[in-house]
């Protein structure tokens, strides 16, 4: 079983940006796809971003595509998610996954282990 441990979020403001790192332990995350979800209050859990295994292939939400990046680096065991140019709507508790395959996913059920989770948010 992997552990997974968030950095902390924050408040910002609107078109801020912050960086969100997520460490693995227990075990290597390098074989795996891991990915970014969130969940807004009154919401349920929407996936945010993907890396695949290798970090060669990512995908993202529509509502992020441009704004967040995901980044992977398997030597320390860990992945990011940088976020740009932040909206109010991105106002959310952001969790970290580990998938139990290499390939990207945006499918919750794929993943199998999730961090507690870190609250991110953004002021107008």
């Amino acid at each position: 079983q992997v552990q997974l441990v968030e950095s902390e979020g924050g408040l910002v403001q609107a078109g801020d940006s912050l960086r969100l790192s997520c460490a693995a332990s227990g075990r290597t995350v390098s074989g795996y796809a891991m990915g970014w979800f969130r969940q807004a209050p009154g919401k349920e859990r929407d996936f945010v971003a993907t890396i695949s295994a290798s970090g060669s292939n990512s995908y993202y939400a529509d509502s992020v595509k441009g704004r967040f990046t995901i980044s992977r680096d398997n030597a320390k065991n860990s992945v990011y998610l940088q976020m740009n140019s932040l909206k109010v709507e991105d106002t959310a508790v952001y969790y970290c996954a580990a998938s139990r395959g290499r390939l990207a996913s945006s499918r919750s059920a794929d993943y199998y282990s999730w961090g507690q989770g870190t609250q991110v948010t953004v002021s107008s």
